[in-house]
């Protein structure tokens, strides 16, 4: 880093520069615009993590917990009506525009929803499927957002010090939602949500000048201009390279909420096991599983936030966005492996924190910034349509795993071996996208190359 940061006197950068310096390499100028996509994605988070707050009293209290095994076939359903409509309001606006646009759309929705909580509407149901969509398509669009903004080689750089925020604002978000809950109530927190999601937009049209300001004549022009004709999913059909990538999340979050099934088995056995005979079983299960989750929550929080600030800015730089491809689906296939063997609670729990806190850190940063050689149609559309439709099909898929798996009695080693399997695929589809990449980035190379000499 040293070398790299050579010829940047101190008097050159800026204490925000400075700062970030320490973990990535930050040129001149360059910290401001980072830091403020940083509080940015921290907000949107937290914001989020105050609705989920919301989502679980509003659901129960109307009976219809069982509702939720619903809710991903439903989003799913709503979600391929809903890209195409996205992705054609987006080709009519400039790039600040259509987020302000759709940021104000949801904003209108949570008053919409406060305006029925107060009248004693039921909303649950409705609630849970429009938070999913809602989380989904605001986070993707941040990060499109963040991909229009930097090269591949900038963003390679300062994505891993940006998704500090993403990792602070759920941690943040989801504490300070707990403690403010009986202070504000379901009504109250609707409200400051909406709040957050304003000061987001506030920050994003701030970001939006400030990188405007300094742009060349063509990005400021590309800035104003709508985006093109093509859909979502007419995108992802068309690219090789944005196919690999939709194969990739659907394989991971199959993966990874097939894991998160075997935990839950494994807690809720254990709790019955210790407490089934004991006088107030259901509250001392109810306890047990409570506390379970609570240390596990923490604990890939905390290993979340120290890998994403003190790894990921390191990796991406020694082994580049490519070879992070493969670090997630390599624990996962370890974790998996050694349950096979060893079915028991201290294993899974081991295995599924290293892969949430990999997943939430390494890998979260390594898809946003796979989209930094797309075209801007591929960043906002069909990155949205990747990051919502693509993801919750994930999850259909997988209430199909584990129907099908105790229909035939699969056990923890049968799930455990499904999910060994699964890995596997993944891995194959990582080393196609790795080469994929690799030749995008060459025929990039070679246009910039050629540019240089028309002007030259």
């Amino acid at each position: 880093m040293r070398d790299a940061l050579s010829d940047q006197t101190p008097a050159s950068r800026s204490v925000i520069d400075r700062v970030f310096a320490l973990f990535t390499i930050v040129k001149p100028g360059e910290g401001l615009g980072a830091l403020l996509l940083a509080i940015n994605v921290f907000v949107l988070l937290a914001s989020y993590y105050v609705l989920k707050t919301v989502r679980e009293p509003l659901i129960l209290a109307e009976g219809s917990a069982e509702l939720k095994s619903y809710a991903a076939a439903v989003q799913a359903g709503l979600l391929f009506f809903v890209i195409p409509i996205y992705g054609w309001i987006a080709s009519r606006m400039d790039r600040i525009r259509f987020i302000s646009a759709s940021t104000l759309f949801f904003v209108a929705n949570l008053a919409v929803f406060f305006t029925l909580v107060q009248s004693g509407a039921n909303v649950g149901f409705t609630f849970f499927v429009w938070l999913g969509i809602f989380n989904m398509f605001v986070v993707a669009q941040f990060w499109a957002f963040a991909n229009d903004l930097y090269t591949e080689e900038s963003g390679k750089r300062l994505f891993p010090i940006i998704g500090v925020g993403s990792t602070l604002g759920a941690w943040i978000g989801s504490e300070a939602a707990s403690r403010l809950f009986r202070l504000l109530d379901v009504s109250g927190m609707m409200l400051l949500a909406g709040g957050g999601l304003l000061i987001a937009l506030g920050l994003t049209i701030a970001v939006n000048r400030l990188f405007v300001r300094s742009a060349s004549a063509e990005e400021k022009n590309d800035a104003k201009e709508p985006l093109g004709k093509e859909g979502g999913f007419e995108l992802i059909l068309k690219s090789r390279y944005l196919t690999l990538i939709a194969g990739l999340i659907l394989l991971m979050n199959l993966v990874n909420t097939t894991g998160e099934y075997i935990l839950s088995s494994f807690v809720v056995d254990q709790a019955k096991a210790l407490y089934a005979t004991a006088p107030n079983a259901g509250r001392e299960i109810s306890a047990y599983i409570g506390e379970f989750y609570g240390s596990f929550f923490s604990r890939v929080n905390l290993l979340t936030l120290v890998l994403q600030l003190f790894l990921v800015p390191y990796l991406f730089r020694w082994i580049g966005v490519r070879g992070a491809l493969f670090i997630l689906p390599t624990i996962a296939l370890g974790g998996y492996s050694l349950l096979i063997a060893y079915p028991l609670l201290a294993v899974i729990r081991v295995a599924k924190i290293f892969e949430n806190a990999t997943d939430y850190s390494i890998q979260n940063t390594t898809r946003q910034a796979l989209f930094l050689m797309t075209s801007r149609e591929a960043k906002y559309k069909a990155k949205a349509a990747i990051d919502t439709f693509v993801v919750r099909t994930g999850d259909m898929a997988q209430a199909g795993v584990v129907k099908l798996g105790t229909a035939v009695g699969l056990g923890v080693k049968g799930f455990a071996a499904v999910n060994f399997g699964l890995v596997l695929v993944w891995l194959g589809v990582a080393w196609f996208l790795f080469r994929e990449h690799k030749k995008l980035e060459k025929e990039q190379a070679l246009a910039d190359q050629a540019a240089k000499s028309a002007v030259g």
